[in-house]
Order: C-alpha cells, then structure tokens, then sequence
C-alpha cells in the first residue's frame, strides 16, 4: 500500500472522527441523546486504519435503574403535590373548621346563658349556618381534587397511548434500519431509549429486549404494552362499581374492557394520582363525612329531646349527605340497592365497603363477604354484620342496607359509601329562632328553661365520633394524620430524588456529552487529520523526487 493509500485512510478516519465529535457537541443539550464515538480499526496489518464504527455509549442497565428510580421519584412527587394541598387546607388555622367548631359550641354556651335572648338564638344560627357552609365548601374543594384526579388520568392514559405506539414504531424502523444495512441508527436507537425514559414518568414498565433488538413493555402486573411493533392501548374507564370514578384498563383479545387490579400501576405519574386517591383523598373525605355525619347526628339526637319555645320538641337542626351505594354494572344478577340509611352514627368508620355475593339468592350472613376498603379488612359474619333475608337488608358498620326485589348472584358486587358525602350534604335547616330547642319538654315550658342547652353545649366534650373521640380530637386527628402522612412522602421524595440524581450523573458520566472532552477531541483529530495531510505530501515529494532522477 503507498503512502498515498495510508494518508487517505487517516484523513477518511480523522475526518469521521470529527464530524462524530461536532455531532456529540451539537446534540450536548439533547434530551435523550447519548455520546458517540468512533471506533477504529488497524487495516490490513499494518497498512492504514478503517472506521469499524460509530459507536453509541449506551449502558442499559444504568438506563434500567434509572428509570425505576425516575418512575418512583415521579409517583412520591405527583403525591406530595397532592397531598401539600389538603394539608395546606386542613392546616390552615384561620380558615379551617377547629375555630368554626369551637364557634358554633361557644354560641351554644351563649344560648345557655341566656335562652330566651333572640340575640342569642340568632348567634346559634348564624354559628350553625356558617359550620355547615365551611363543612360543604371543605368537601367542594376535595370533591374538585377527585374530580381532577379523573381528568388527569384521562390525560395521562392518551399521553401514555401516544407514547406506545411511538414505541411500536420505532421497533419496526429499526428493524427496517437493521434488515437494509445490518445496523440501527444510533438516532433511531436513542429516540427509543428516550420514549421508553418518557413512559417511566408516567407510570412502571417492564422493559424486555428480545432477540437483543426489539423492545417489549409490560406493567408490573404483565399486561403488554408493546410487543414488537405492536402496542396495546390502556383505557380511561368508569369504575363498575363506582360510577363517579375514573380508573384504568385494558381491553383483552375480544376487545373486552376489564379494570386493572388496584395497585397495579404504582409508578409514575399515574401511580402517584392513583395511590394518593386511594390512600389519602379518599380517607380524608371519608374523615371529614363521617365527622360531619356524628356531629350532626349527635347534636340533632339532642335537640329532638328537647322543647323549643312554644313548647313543641325540638327538630333535626343539621340535615346531611346521605349514603349511597352502587351495583357493578358487571353483576350477573338483577339486585339494586333500593334503600340506604345511617343506623347507628356512633358504629360509622371512615371507609368505604366492597360486598360480594358468595351464594346465589343468599339466605344468611354467610352468603356475603363484606370487606373495608381502606385497609382490606374482612367483616366477621354474624357479628361485624348481620342479614335479615325477610327484609332482604344488611346491617354493618352503623348503617342498614336493602336490597329490591332482583336477584342477588354468586359473585354480584356492590360498593358502599356510608360517610363519602356526609360533609357535603350538611345543611342547617332552622331558621326560625323560636324553633331551637334550648329546654326541655315537662311541665316547665317557660322561657328561661336552658337545661337542654347545656345537654347540648356539653356534646364537644362527648364522643360521638366513632365512639370513642370527639368532635374537636377528630378534627385534630384527621389534621395530624394529613400531617404525618405529608412528612412521611416528603421524606421519601428526598431520598428517592437523591438516588434518581446519582443514577443520573452515573449514566451521564457514560453517556453525556462532556464539551470540555469534545474540545480536546476536536483539536487531537484536527491534529490527526493534519498529520495524514502531511503523509500524502511526504508521499509526493518521494514520487516527485523518484522521478526527478530518472529524468
């Protein structure tokens, strides 16, 4: 080979090296770009070199690592963005229901005072008026954040549709890439890596890589995503159970849309809504129900016993949300909830219920599964709940449930919120000040009778929520477990932001584009190609010398 030869594969090598290095500088700031490389090769022995290749410094799993870290990292950010909110408003001192509370029994301690003063009355009133609107406005504001949370998820379900059929794309052009020339392009390649990046934020995958080239994603759960170039789309659904709330699914081979499982997307952004509403959002409005429902009941079992000033017994004073119910629009049988009603306020617990149906057309407690929601735990049949087949009705968790006249089928589901709207629904239903029931009804029905106005001032000390706290401890209580539960996620935020920003630097340690390096790669190729400048000059002057002589 002459010098000619070995000076052009130098300057062919130098200069590919360099165009690699302006690439790796011009994309520096490139979202999912990964640093090259070229690659060379001695040609023929010692005659030259050959640019075997451009390669792509990729490491996958670093990649991997780091995207489960950015996938969970995502998931306690979207929860504590959540979460700060209804800590924010149940915090807030000034415009929170603790002072509101403490309000309303203040003016029931004025009314004992003076119970005849219309002053006074309109003092209970007005208190009452203003509890219930801040009890309603509390529930407004988290009935919005669940009502968010569906269109989010909507949202997140079309940007995670878009993503896998972007996935499935990319898998057919490389292989396409592959079948033509029998290498990807590295752009090609990184454009994958990057969605795949991008679908972490949203929710968990499972990346396999089959045949060492195709890329197929899966949920925890293994549901596919993609297989090949083909994707399969996740689907915003109403629940069957509860018509008010928006989950995922999937459609199987017939096309068929079933639910995924509770807990099957833990990840990312959706993971992190889905798991803040059925940790958090869900117990808070099902605390600040049933803390609505017990004062309104306790007070309103009190005020029934008492007289107003015409002599007359006391009515309801607080009108509230009621509970509801719903069949799974998958049940086999033709059974619907037709009747729902607070039995006793004192056995309400902050959750929601799931019944099942284990026998067709059930005849005792054993026909049914009854099982909290917020902690999975299984009512005891015969004690937690009884049936009474006559009247087709439920008694559980201080409320009683009837069934109409369909058919209940083994496997029919129903879901139960006894508390969810409580707060929402309160009302005070006096207006009239000679209709409060500050006496009591016997022979004395005169004006100055306060002796069913202290019974009542003397409920926020009773326990009437849950039995066992009143309504202040409760209130401080829901307060407290927001507020823990806040600084648990924030901790953990923090440690997982920290592991995601090592991983980062790691895998941009391997994979990032370092500008100092490229600077000095520029000047040593430069130099490179140069120097085989000067080899195809040496080279003629030899030739031109060699023929010198012979002249």
């Amino acid at each position: 080979m002459s010098l000619f030869s070995i000076g052009l594969s130098g300057m062919h090598a130098a200069q590919n090296a360099l165009l690699t290095t302006g690439n790796n500088i011009n994309n520096a700031f490139t979202p999912g770009y990964n640093r090259e490389i070229t690659q060379l090769a001695e040609q023929d022995g010692r005659r030259g070199v050959t640019v075997v290749n451009v390669e792509r410094q990729f490491d996958r799993y670093v990649s991997a690592q780091l995207n489960d870290a950015t996938s969970a990292s995502t998931a306690l950010k979207t929860y504590d963005n959540q979460i700060s909110q209804i800590d924010d408003l149940l915090a807030d001192r000034e415009a929170g229901l603790a002072p509101l509370i403490q309000s309303f029994f203040s003016s029931l301690e004025d009314l004992a005072s003076a119970p005849s003063d219309p002053a006074a009355r309109q003092g209970t009133i007005g208190n009452a008026d203003t509890l219930s609107a801040q009890f309603r406005s509390f529930d407004a504001y988290l009935e919005d954040m669940q009502q968010g949370i569906n269109g989010q998820i909507k949202d997140e379900v079309v940007q995670i549709n878009n993503q896998t059929k972007q996935l499935a794309q990319l898998n057919r052009e490389i292989g396409l890439a592959r079948a033509r020339s029998g290498e990807a392009p590295n752009s090609l390649l990184n454009q994958r890596d990057q969605v795949v990046a991008q679908l972490s934020e949203r929710l968990d995958v499972k990346l396999s890589v089959q045949d060492g080239k195709s890329y197929n994603l899966t949920l925890s759960s293994g549901e596919p995503l993609v297989t090949g170039t083909r994707s399969f789309s996740l689907e915003a659904m109403a629940s069957s159970t509860d018509p008010e709330r928006i989950v995922v699914g999937v459609r199987d081979a017939g096309g068929n849309a079933a639910e995924l499982a509770p807990g099957t997307i833990s990840g990312g952004t959706l993971g992190g809504l889905t798991h803040f509403r059925s940790e958090t959002l869900d117990d808070t409005q099902n605390q600040l129900g049933r803390l609505a429902i017990s004062l309104a009941e306790g007070f309103n079992e009190q005020h029934r016993k008492g007289a107003d000033l015409n002599g007359n017994l006391g009515e309801d004073m607080f009108k509230i949300g009621d509970p509801q119910a719903f069949a799974s629009d998958r049940n086999g049988g033709r059974a619907r909830v037709d009747s729902i009603a607070i039995d006793d306020y004192k056995e309400l617990r902050a959750t929601d219920y799931e019944i099942r149906i284990n026998d067709n057309s059930p005849a005792d407690a054993s026909g049914f599964t009854i099982q909290r929601k917020d902690n999975g735990q299984k009512l005891e049949a015969g004690s937690d709940f009884t049936f009474d087949s006559a009247n087709r009705t439920l008694s559980f968790g201080g409320v009683k449930l009837g069934f109409d006249g369909g058919t209940l089928n083994q496997g029919d589901r129903f879901e139960v919120q006894p508390v969810r709207h409580g707060a929402g629904g309160m009302e005070n239903r006096i207006s009239e000040l000679d209709k409060i029931a500050a006496g009591i009804p016997d022979a004395d029905n005169g004006t100055g009778d306060n002796r069913n106005a202290l019974e009542l001032q003397s409920l926020q000390n009773e326990k009437l929520v849950g039995g066992n706290a009143s309504v202040n401890q409760a209130y401080s209580g829901l307060i407290s477990d927001v507020g823990n539960r806040t600084s648990v996620i924030k901790v953990n935020l923090d440690a997982k932001q920290g592991l995601t920003e090592q991983l980062y630097a790691v895998q941009q340690s391997q994979s990032g584009v370092n500008l100092n390096d490229e600077a000095a790669n520029l000047l040593r190729y430069q130099q490179f190609y140069q120097a085989n400048a000067k080899v195809i000059e040496i080279g003629s002057t030899v030739i031109d010398t060699i023929l010198g002589l012979r002249t």
